[in-house]
């Protein structure tokens, strides 16, 4: 007789403290663990130039940036991911091991990645009461995709190539441009 292959699972408090130890990045989904996958250079730079801008307007704000090492706590859908970019305004939002209340989460796509953060993060993270912005960032082309969240707590969709993106988490007015976030970005040909 043949018998299902049992699933083994592991309990939160036992995934972030494997996380404190091993050298591999893992996500968490409902008692499974997901090894990461590295990233390249334009990826790596369109983080971190994502990343410059949000800290530098909130310098001196109670907001804080986090970049690809932080994770975020879905509890909705019982996960932990790690996005390429994050940024908390809410004080109490102030756990060392993961945050709890982004503002803004953003992601930079990659063939590996791409599905999931389009279908699976964007679900999740839709879940969280405080996100009002979630970007998807192409890096193999200038394209920014930007989910808000409105007044009335639907969600539009906005994509540019080009100009200003607008944010205010926490009462406070972000700007970046399009072109800002491909700042020194080399395209292979």
């Amino acid at each position: 007789m043949n018998l299902p292959a049992q699933t083994l699972t592991i309990d939160v408090d036992d995934y972030l403290h494997g996380e404190q130890e091993s050298p591999i990045r893992h996500e968490y989904i409902a008692g499974q663990v997901y090894a990461m996958a590295g990233a390249g250079e334009a990826h790596n730079r369109i983080s971190l130039n994502i990343a410059f801008h949000l800290r530098a307007a909130t310098r001196g704000t109670p907001c804080a940036v986090f970049i690809s090492d932080m994770k975020v706590r879905v509890a909705a859908h019982e996960a932990f991911y790690y996005p390429d970019v994050l940024l908390t305004c809410d004080p109490t939002d102030r756990g060392s091991l993961y945050k709890a209340a982004p503002c803004l989460i953003a992601e930079v796509l990659s063939p590996s990645t791409e599905m999931t953060d389009r279908r699976e993060k964007l679900l999740a993270y839709r879940t969280l009461p405080s996100l009002r912005y979630y970007l998807l960032v192409a890096q193999d082309r200038r394209l920014v995709e930007v989910y808000r969240r409105e007044e009335n707590g639907g969600w539009r969709h906005e994509v540019s190539d080009e100009g200003a993106l607008a944010f205010d988490c926490g009462g406070i007015a972000l700007r970046v441009t399009v072109a800002d976030l491909y700042e020194d970005v080399v395209w292979e040909t």
